[in-house]
């Protein structure tokens, strides 16, 4: 392999761990504000849902290496599926005001939703992106079943962290050799 391209792969691999680190802290934000305030927990994760649309856009855009014919069609893929994703937030919103639900179970409703719209997206940006997706979900349910959840998700969080840049690590040794 040329120098300049694994350059160029050390660089998305450090936007790449950026991205999944920055989404994960995130995410333990958001789990911590929807177990103190379920009605900001709402908010706070349709914020989220714009903030992944937009480090997908991101992620698409450096691997789309700028060609601008390529970032079109990431930006119209990753435009819908993160709008459809939000329209279904909308949905579990419109199920909360009609009554048949309540605040703290429309943030995991909307934590799930977000789970499964980001590793979908994933198949198309990157197994990291996956990763979020799927600490997310275990996420939801860990909050349901353990009481003192935030340590447990930050422990799988590091977990996830520490796994991502050992993995990444071991592939640039065995390249080198």
């Amino acid at each position: 392999m040329s120098e300049d391209i694994l350059i160029a792969e050390k660089k998305r691999f450090q936007l790449e761990e950026a991205i999944l680190v920055l989404l994960l802290i995130l995410s333990l934000v958001g789990i911590g504000i929807t177990d103190f305030s379920p009605a900001d927990g709402y908010g706070y994760w349709i914020i989220m849902v714009l903030l992944f649309g937009l480090f997908a856009m991101i992620i698409g855009w450096q691997q789309s290496k700028h060609r601008s014919d390529d970032f079109k069609i990431i930006l119209r893929e990753q435009s819908i599926h993160w709008a459809t994703s939000l329209l279904v937030v909308g949905g579990a919103f419109l199920i909360l005001q009609s009554g048949r639900i309540a605040e703290a179970e429309t943030g995991l409703i909307i934590l799930l939703i977000l789970s499964l719209s980001t590793i979908l997206d994933g198949l198309r940006v990157g197994w990291r992106f996956s990763l979020v997706g799927l600490f997310l979900g275990v996420a939801a349910v860990v909050s349901v079943y353990t009481p003192h959840f935030l340590w447990v998700e930050l422990g799988i969080a590091i977990l996830i962290v520490a796994a991502t840049v050992s993995w990444e690590l071991w592939i640039e040794k065995k390249a080198q050799s």
